[in-house]
Parts: C-alpha cells; sequence; structure tokens
C-alpha cells in the first residue's frame, strides 16, 4: 500500500506548474487521505532518486515553510529550485503563498 500511495504522491507532484506550489495536506486530501501529510511528506523525503523526477521543492507544509529543506543536497537547493521558478522566499518561507498555491483538489478536477 505505501509504494502504491508513493506513486500516487508522485504522479501529483509532477503535475505542479513551475512557480507553484501546494503543500503536504492538499496532496493528501486529494488522493482520499486527508490526515496523511506525514505519508506525503515520507513520500516527498524519497522522492528524489524517481524517474521521471519529482519536482519535491515545490511540496511545502501548510504555511508555505520550506520544512523539507533538510532532505535537499545542500539544503539551501529547495530555495534555489524555487527562486529559479520566480518563487520569491524569505526565512524559509514562500512570499505571497496564497497567490501561488496550487490546490489539486480543484486543479485536477477540471480534467
Amino acid at each position: 500500500m505505501e509504494k502504491d500511495f508513493f506513486d500516487q504522491v508522485y504522479q501529483v507532484v509532477r503535475l505542479i506548474p513551475r512557480g507553484r506550489v501546494t503543500n503536504y495536506g492538499a496532496i493528501g486530501k486529494y488522493l482520499g487521505a486527508p490526515r496523511s501529510a506525514r505519508m506525503v511528506g515520507w513520500a516527498m523525503n524519497n522522492a528524489h532518486d524517481q524517474t521521471p523526477s519529482v519536482p519535491a521543492h515545490r511540496v511545502v507544509n501548510s504555511q508555505g515553510l520550506l520544512t523539507g529543506k533538510m532532505h535537499f543536497k545542500p539544503p539551501y537547493e529547495m530555495e534555489e529550485l524555487l527562486v529559479l521558478e520566480g518563487v520569491e522566499v524569505q526565512k524559509d518561507q514562500v512570499k505571497e503563498f496564497r497567490k501561488l498555491f496550487w490546490d489539486p483538489t480543484i486543479e485536477l478536477s477540471l480534467d
């Protein structure tokens, strides 16, 4: 079950557009597991060697904080990747988080 869930998380994360961010809880909610934010985080911790690649830097916590940065090598890489996409980060927090927030429950229901 865990591997299948991780694969579903990776599929959702691959759909996050450049310059947008989402959070762990929103992904879990979209996948029908609204209390699984921590498990989504574990999936992100293991996302770095996936093929095709998973833009894990686009997943932050519910306040827009880069809580997963310690799983990047080096830790400041998460912020660098976001900045390259035009996302402003200040003190490990996405500026204009609400404006940049990508909600898979809304965005992917348009299909």
